[in-house]
């Protein structure tokens, strides 16, 4: 987070050809015809349309460039991709699937982390993260559609997706990083030697937690509202919406306000939502189709 005909000159031509010349020159005063008039005022009236307001050629607004890594499976992931659609973005997308580890991509991103941006005007030229990444852009280029400069507003905004990325998220990584077939972060239980009965247990665990933090959400947040930034989707809401298509892959319940939601926002952004979530969906389908061990 990018649109006369001028009367004068016929009144001053009409009065002279009508004003008679005097006695001695009665033919010259005689009327021209009809016809000839209307012949002769009518090139006039167009040359002095054309030359007196020419029309302005309207200019395309260029869209700002963006280089983005990313990876098409992940939700983090297509929160910037869709970002980037819905506001206008000339995105040219690589695919960093398999590549993040690998020495060229680790010394311009050491965290090896996607999605990530490169732009000049970044003191280290890259940026990843990807509510910092929506946040610098709409910052950069003014898109207070998505997010607000009024300070309240603003900091509702970023208390929403801290939240999510502090509390949510973590939740819905441990309920559905088995399924999804995506390494456990370190110190899990689901990285570690425990027992599969363990692993499930804490993975059933955070299943149930989901549904306190998606409230908070619903009744805090949005508070009424459809969409965390009012009548529009703002970056928080695309963060969310993003988020909640993981939970597709346990089967996970939604309520039926987060349901509406996310069709409420894929409606508002369209293809800017639809194309770059495909690709999350298409992954999920891949994933259920697979047999179970």
């Amino acid at each position: 987070m990018a649109k006369t005909v001028t009367k004068s000159a016929r009144k001053p031509a009409a009065k002279a050809a009508a004003k008679p010349a005097g006695k001695a020159a009665k033919p010259a005063a005689k009327p021209a015809p009809k016809a000839a008039a209307k012949a002769a005022a009518k090139p006039a009236a167009k040359v002095s349309t054309k030359t007196s307001a020419p029309k302005a050629k309207a200019k395309s607004a260029k869209k700002p460039a963006l280089k983005l890594s990313m990876l098409k499976p992940s939700v983090n992931n297509m929160t910037v991709r869709v970002f980037a659609r819905a506001a206008g973005f000339d995105a040219a997308e690589t695919d960093a699937w398999g590549s993040t580890r690998s020495p060229e991509y680790m010394a311009r991103n050491p965290a090896h982390l996607t999605p990530m941006i490169e732009d000049k005007g970044l003191p280290r030229g890259v940026l990843w993260e990807s509510c910092a990444i929506m946040q610098y852009l709409a910052n950069k280029h003014g898109l207070e559609k998505f997010y607000p400069k009024a300070p309240a507003k603003r900091a509702m905004i970023d208390s929403a997706m801290f939240y999510l990325t502090g509390t949510l998220y973590p939740y819905v990584a441990r309920a559905t990083y088995p399924a999804l077939g995506f390494p456990q972060y370190a110190g899990e239980v689901g990285h570690s030697d425990a027992h599969p009965d363990k692993k499930s247990e804490a993975q059933k665990a955070a299943m149930a937690a989901i549904a306190e933090p998606l409230e908070v959400f619903h009744s805090f947040f949005r508070d009424g509202k459809p969409f965390i930034g009012g009548t529009s989707p703002s970056i928080a809401d695309i963060r969310l919406a993003a988020t909640l298509e993981f939970l597709a892959v346990i089967d996970y319940p939604l309520p039926k306000w987060a349901t509406e939601y996310v069709e409420a926002i894929e409606k508002k952004l369209g293809k800017a939502y639809a194309e770059p979530a495909a690709d999350v969906r298409g992954y999920i389908a891949y994933v259920r189709s697979q047999p179970r061990a």
